[in-house]
């Protein structure tokens, strides 16, 4: 019996819930200086020299939304951009909520990835969007066109910028190409909080974001796709972060459920070398060494796991299980 991806981040969420409450409430009582501090977002971003200062993504479809239609002609151009052939009239009954007049972001991204994209949340910086469209990614953002009080929601998406004369261009509503001040985009865009996101084929990677961010995105993106897909993701996410916890027991699991026993077995053994202290690392290579019919490895294994699951009752259960399986094959 495996021990899933999704079970490891959900523990390792767990751990951190305190802090991140905390962190809300600190966001949320500084969201009235948002506005105040978007020039100095602007200005940081201009200065950093590690960008090119000039970006645009030509070749970006684009889609003409009708009326409150943005969400879904702002997911069919992301989509479009990466191969993934779609219409924002076929994606309208997965994302649009008429009584809202609007798509709603968790949809969005559930969207992308029921259609076979890898979709990311980037940090919540400007440099992350420049960041993201100078590696050649299209990214999805919405906006608050409208104030605070009087919200006029709108996603649109980033295909250019020019840091010299501090512009951006957008994907947005009737226009191909929309032009705004980086000043202008870095108001509207906090509005939402910065919420952005960049869907991408399996087996490339954002620029800008995290190794628990695309975690976080592989745990949900293997839902929806072929083992094979979620083999290739989580393989590029390793090759980037090698030691990860839950990208590791994510391949891990992709590779078996695939029947890349190989792959399968050294990626958990891996595990096992740098977390040492996973007792469900071993549990889910004991089953692939049992697969393999190496059955005095597996129980070996297992049963070390079940001596580091300590009082972990679930696991302990679980790994009790692969050891009933290993010693039913010993007969």
């Amino acid at each position: 019996m495996l021990f899933f991806a999704d079970n490891l981040y959900a523990r390792l969420v767990d751990r951190r819930m305190i802090k991140a409450s905390v962190l809300r409430i600190c966001i949320l009582a500084f969201f009235c200086l948002l506005t105040a501090c978007a020039a100095n977002g602007v200005r940081e971003t201009t200065q950093n020299t590690q960008f090119p200062r000039h970006a645009e993504l030509t070749s970006t479809p684009f889609f003409p939304q009708a009326e409150y239609q943005c969400g879904p002609a702002a997911l069919a151009t992301a989509l479009t951009a990466v191969d993934i052939p779609v219409t924002p009239d076929q994606l309208t009954p997965e994302v649009y909520v008429p009584s809202r007049q609007g798509s709603l972001q968790i949809e969005m991204l559930a969207a992308a990835r029921r259609h076979g994209a890898l979709a990311v949340q980037i940090p919540p910086q400007l440099e992350a969007v420049i960041q993201e469209v100078s590696a050649g990614n299209v990214v999805v953002v919405m906006q608050n066109l409208g104030f605070s009080w009087v919200p006029s929601w709108h996603y649109a998406v980033v295909v250019g910028y020019d840091l010299d004369k501090e512009l951006v261009w957008l994907r947005s509503g009737t226009f191909e190409r929309f032009e705004m001040s980086l000043n202008a985009f870095q108001r509207t865009w906090a509005r939402s909080g910065h919420w952005a996101f960049v869907a991408l084929p399996p087996g490339k990677l954002p620029a800008s974001a995290s190794a628990d961010e695309v975690a976080k995105a592989l745990v949900a993106y293997e839902k929806n796709v072929s083992a094979t897909m979620a083999k290739t993701a989580y393989q590029a996410a390793v090759n980037k972060w090698p030691d990860h916890q839950v990208l590791l027991m994510g391949l891990g699991n992709a590779a078996y459920a695939a029947n890349d026993l190989p792959l399968a077995a050294v990626t958990f053994r891996h595990m096992t070398e740098v977390h040492p202290d996973s007792a469900a690392a071993y549990n889910n290579l004991a089953t692939v060494l049992l697969a393999q019919q190496q059955i005095a490895q597996a129980e070996v294994v297992a049963e070390r796991g079940l001596v580091i699951a300590g009082n972990d009752e679930k696991l302990k259960l679980q790994i009790t299980q692969t050891l009933s399986e290993i010693r039913q094959a010993k007969h």
